[in-house]
């Protein structure tokens, strides 16, 4: 049996991440229980889903990853997609080269996987062109639509919740969700971004939307997982978190 360790970036008022991420890896022992994952989190101050706020939050990204660096993690995912999203196209490339550097100079050699990264590799690895998403967010921040189509990926429907307390989005139902995507137009999409925030609880309702909708779902905490697995070279399965975790995608452990 070998103990993964994670290391993770999340905002102080994030709930789910630390949430959501270990349930699918607990889930993923009971079908390989060779490998187990320990959690390491550092915290960067953020309660409000402003322009502001998520400025002031991502110039604690160093601190943060210096924090992590200390305690040797085999892999370190920062988790605030919006935040990255945010700063403009190709930004996940720049936070995620801060904290490989950070790491670096700490003697720490940790692959370095972002949320919002980890979305559009996920919607890659699915072959999908087109997608509709859900987020939590304010419309004037619902930025990830253009993030993902300067990507290269059509955006064909997207639907804005318009919750701006970080807080009470983590307290939003997952199961809401289930009606939720219904009021998307997927004629024309291959797949479905059912949680592009990784504080807007989406777990439960992954494989029931799926079976119901009949295209992949995903969301940034299944794709984050996702890559954290493949970073450590391990198959990427996850009992029951849709298609991305089936095992049945490529990736880097199984190709």
């Amino acid at each position: 049996m070998t103990d993964h360790h994670i290391g993770l970036i999340v905002p102080s008022s994030n709930l789910t991440m630390e949430t959501e991420l270990p349930r699918m890896l607990r889930d993923r022992e009971s079908v390989l229980p060779e490998d187990r994952f320990v959690f390491h989190s550092s915290r960067m101050r953020m309660q409000h889903v402003t322009p502001e706020q998520l400025r002031a939050m991502n110039a604690q990204t160093g601190r943060a990853a210096l924090e992590l660096a200390d305690a040797r993690p085999d892999v370190v995912a920062t988790a605030c997609l919006v935040a990255i999203m945010a700063q403009g196209p190709g930004y996940h490339c720049t936070a995620e080269d801060e904290i490989t550097a950070v790491l670096r100079d700490q003697g720490a050699q940790a692959p370095v996987v972002s949320s919002a990264g980890a979305l559009l590799d996920g919607i890659k690895t699915l072959g999908a062109r087109r997608v509709a998403i859900i987020t939590p967010y304010m419309k004037p921040l619902t930025r990830v639509a253009d993030y993902i189509e300067d990507a290269g990926t059509e955006v064909v429907d997207a639907l804005s919740l318009e919750v701006p307390d970080n807080l009470a989005v983590a307290r939003l139902d997952p199961a809401d969700l289930r009606d939720h995507w219904r009021r998307l137009d997927l004629s024309r999409a291959d797949a479905l971004v059912l949680s592009a925030c990784v504080q807007m609880p989406s777990l439960p309702s992954i494989q029931p939307v799926e079976d119901a909708a009949g295209l992949p779902v995903l969301s940034a905490a299944t794709a984050t997982a996702y890559r954290i697995l493949a970073e450590l070279g391990l198959p990427t399965i996850v009992p029951g978190a849709g298609s991305l975790l089936s095992g049945r995608v490529p990736s880097s452990a199984t190709a």
